[in-house]
């Protein structure tokens, strides 16, 4: 269920209207090649991690893999990211809030926050038990989308016969050309970041071997059904340049196939991913200083566990990072926030591109024998994963709308490797110590 809430965000909600708006009806066809980049990445990281579970796992296996510069690049670029996405996602449930109530956005998103950390701090299994119920709604959700919607296409609804029109009649299946369907890649590969989340929270689990193979090997089903077939109703249902569509393309389809209070049921949705996307926003963030400071390339104090076993001070910190973004975006959205986000939006591209990597280094090293879970047709599908993520990359830096995204995450990662060279060379000063691990940390405590 934590790999599920990972895939479904308010990017599928209210992102997806941007897509469809940018594409055409064809988008569905951008969200099901994203999936397929998404399921590669996550079946080469299932393949590392079931041959060793470990939190924080892909930071680890870069830094086996390609060696310390990787690791700590991997740890702080991925903390980094998801702290971002803390402060954004917070300012989101606040605004869906404003929509019921009149209160101040920074008031709300503050409560959002101390909410989601008080569940992170208490135990793993709170964490895990809110995002089984937050999934479990979204989920719901879409599963009722996509029974009424279909029965609304193939004419199964009262007064309705079946009707795949609005595929072609509005300037065609894309109206914008084939290339455009690439271009789209860029932005849906962002919402569809989080199924990751399950292998770092495997290692806590009683059996991390069959919780990642689980999770990778329905990510496939996942990304089918709660993507591409929920674009496809919907650009079936409702024209793909109705200007509703851009606001909330699953209330447009609700209101088009005659929901009442679809407005009010989809914001409760919308409200319940942002607030499973801050849940594991903060655990992830929280698990990966953890990591780092372990292995001394964050301030010690990071490392210390409560009896629960929970890294309480990586939390707080992570959870302060965060609130300083919401600050940012209710005083400073324009110049700050902006500057923030746009800085942190190729950054999981870079994550994932090391985790291929990674993975493709690893497999050479080990014999196939000792694989339980291993990526398919490799190296092909591997070597093709790496190239797919570049193009990626050199798409975005030719578009111009998203070329300072990919300059200013490239700064980030700058920033990032020379933070690693002034830690190692202070570790260097510094007396030899067995690096702490969860167990050790947790029998001291």
């Amino acid at each position: 269920m934590i790999a599920i809430g990972g895939v479904i965000g308010a990017g599928l909600f209210v992102g997806s209207g941007v897509v469809i708006g940018d594409t055409g009806p064809g988008a569905f066809i951008t969200y099901a090649l994203s999936g397929v980049l998404i399921v590669m990445v996550m079946r080469m990281l299932a393949e590392m991690a079931v041959a060793n579970p470990s939190t924080g796992s892909f930071a680890d296996y870069s830094r086996d893999a390609l060696g310390h510069w990787a690791g700590f690049s991997v740890g702080w670029l991925y903390w980094y990211f998801w702290v971002i996405v803390v402060g954004f996602e917070a300012i989101a449930g606040a605004k869906i809030i404003q929509y019921w109530l009149d209160v101040p956005l920074w008031l709300c998103a503050l409560i959002f926050m101390v909410l989601m950390t008080a569940t992170n701090l208490f135990s793993v299994k709170s964490y895990g038990e809110f995002e089984f119920w937050f999934a479990g709604i979204k989920v719901a959700a879409i599963l009722a989308f996509i029974a009424i919607g279909a029965c609304f296409v193939l004419g199964l609804w009262p007064g309705k016969a079946m009707d795949f029109s609005n595929l072609t009649s509005h300037d065609g299946f894309m109206p914008m050309g084939a290339g455009v369907i690439t271009v789209g890649i860029v932005t849906v590969i962002f919402s569809m970041v989080g199924p990751e989340i399950a292998t770092i929270a495997a290692a806590e689990s009683s059996d991390p071997e069959k919780a990642v193979a689980r999770a990778s090997n329905s990510v496939v089903m996942r990304i089918l059904v709660f993507y591409v077939l929920a674009v496809f109703l919907v650009v079936t249902i409702v024209p793909w340049n109705d200007e509703n569509l851009s606001a909330s393309p699953f209330v447009a389809a609700f209101t088009k196939m005659g929901i009442p209070y679809a407005d009010h049921i989809m914001n409760a949705v919308v409200l319940t991913a942002v607030l499973s996307c801050l849940n594991s926003g903060m655990y992830t963030a929280s698990r990966m200083l953890f990591v780092l400071a372990a292995r001394r390339e964050a301030p010690k104090l990071l490392v210390k566990l409560t009896p629960r076993g929970v890294p309480a001070n990586a939390i707080l910190f992570s959870s302060v990072v965060g609130f300083a973004c919401v600050i940012a975006a209710a005083f400073a959205e324009k110049t700050i926030f902006a500057f923030l986000l746009n800085s942190s939006g190729a950054i999981i591209l870079f994550v994932y591109l090391l985790i291929a990597v990674s993975q493709i280094v690893l497999r050479y090293r080990r014999r196939d024998a000792e694989l339980t879970l291993k990526m398919w047709f490799f190296p092909v599908l591997s070597i093709l994963t790496v190239v797919a993520m570049l193009a990626i990359l050199v798409q975005m830096y030719l578009d111009d709308k998203l070329r300072s995204q990919l300059v200013l995450s490239l700064l980030s990662w700058g920033v990032v490797v020379v933070l690693y060279f002034v830690t190692r060379r202070f570790n260097r000063n510094r007396p030899h110590e067995e690096l702490p691990t969860v167990e050790t940390e947790v029998a001291r405590t």
